[in-house]
């Protein structure tokens, strides 16, 4: 009995690899430096029985349909970002996808660049390894307080909440915007006081942007809203780039209107506009809210955990679309 092939988009964590390996024949692209071009993608997918891909890979009908033998795909990803749903439901192919264990990690970057843009830690690190050392008490690098400031969080979600729980160690006020206010008592808790969200952009030194992509929250922060921040605040993303007009934040930091922003994600990623790569005041990296070794190999063995059930006729630990699974199991 043919083993069946399965196409890796980069490598993954080896020991989750090795249990792939037992039950099929695995192509991994081995360039974990860039995003596979979508050419490449389709060579790979014409070869394989199941695709298992990362978050960042564009699955649209072209790669779908690229292999009319294509029997699922498996993905690392938690939400549908980048696969066209509809096709693949329409094909007949399920979609495998990971649990939402991204939480901590997610948290930890938010408030990562959080303090590097406010504290100038990421320029102070640029600066200092091209010789420049002003002195210890030196105002050449001084920027803005985060231990008692409002931190104002849109969307307060899971990853919401876990940054408020950072930002309580900062002994910051925690004022939060959400479609579903929490129950009071859920407020006192977390120790939150809820804003709508035109107030909370207006009373925040710092907003940090927790939301779910939807056509509601597309470009959700652009030039009104960066207008009602204080030129002395701060936004951070880490949910998703298109929840951030990119050329309004261009505009609202080259003005002066805000003072700087720490970015994991962007608008039209892997790019990022130009004028935010030249701008001290901006702290970017490349979408790493869950680049944590043992995260990254417990969502490598999920994800294959996954590709093994397709490949066993057993359903996945989650789908995004069952209905498919129906059909099949």
């Amino acid at each position: 009995m043919r083993r069946p092939k399965v196409f890796v988009t980069q490598p993954i964590a080896e020991s989750a690899l090795a249990r792939l390996r037992d039950v099929a024949e695995v192509e991994v692209n081995p360039d974990s430096s860039r995003v596979l071009a979508k050419d490449n993608l389709i060579d790979g997918v014409k070869r394989a029985d199941i695709l298992l891909c990362l978050l960042h890979d564009a699955i649209d009908r072209d790669v779908l349909t690229a292999n009319p033998n294509l029997k699922a795909v498996s993905s690392m990803n938690i939400t549908q970002d980048h696969i066209d749903l509809a096709a693949a439901t329409d094909l007949g192919i399920p979609v495998a996808n990971i649990p939402a264990i991204v939480t901590d990690a997610t948290a930890d970057i938010a408030f990562g660049l959080l303090l590097a843009v406010a504290r100038n830690i990421a320029l102070g690190d640029r600066l200092f390894r091209q010789g420049i050392y002003p002195g210890s008490q030196s105002n050449h690098f001084a920027g803005y307080a985060v231990t008692g400031k409002t931190l104002g969080l849109i969307g307060f979600g899971r990853i919401g909440q876990a940054v408020a729980r950072r930002g309580s160690g900062f002994g910051m006020k925690i004022i939060y915007y959400d479609p579903c206010r929490l129950p009071a008592e859920d407020e006192r808790g977390f120790s939150v006081v809820y804003r709508d969200l035109d107030d909370l952009l207006r009373e925040a030194d710092f907003v940090s942007l927790h939301p779910r992509l939807t056509p509601d929250t597309h470009q959700l922060m652009s030039d009104a809203q960066f207008a009602l921040m204080k030129p002395t605040a701060f936004v951070v993303n880490t949910s998703r780039g298109p929840v951030i007009d990119e050329a309004a934040l261009v505009r609202a930091l080259e003005s002066g209107q805000i003072a700087g922003a720490g970015l994991d994600v962007y608008e039209h990623e892997p790019k990022v506009a130009p004028e935010l790569v030249a701008m001290p005041n901006v702290v970017l990296t490349p979408h790493l809210g869950s680049a944590v070794l043992e995260l990254r190999e417990d969502m490598a063995h999920i994800v294959v955990d996954n590709t093994i059930a397709l490949i066993e006729g057993r359903p996945p630990v989650s789908c995004f679309n069952p209905q498919v699974l129906k059909k099949l199991f």
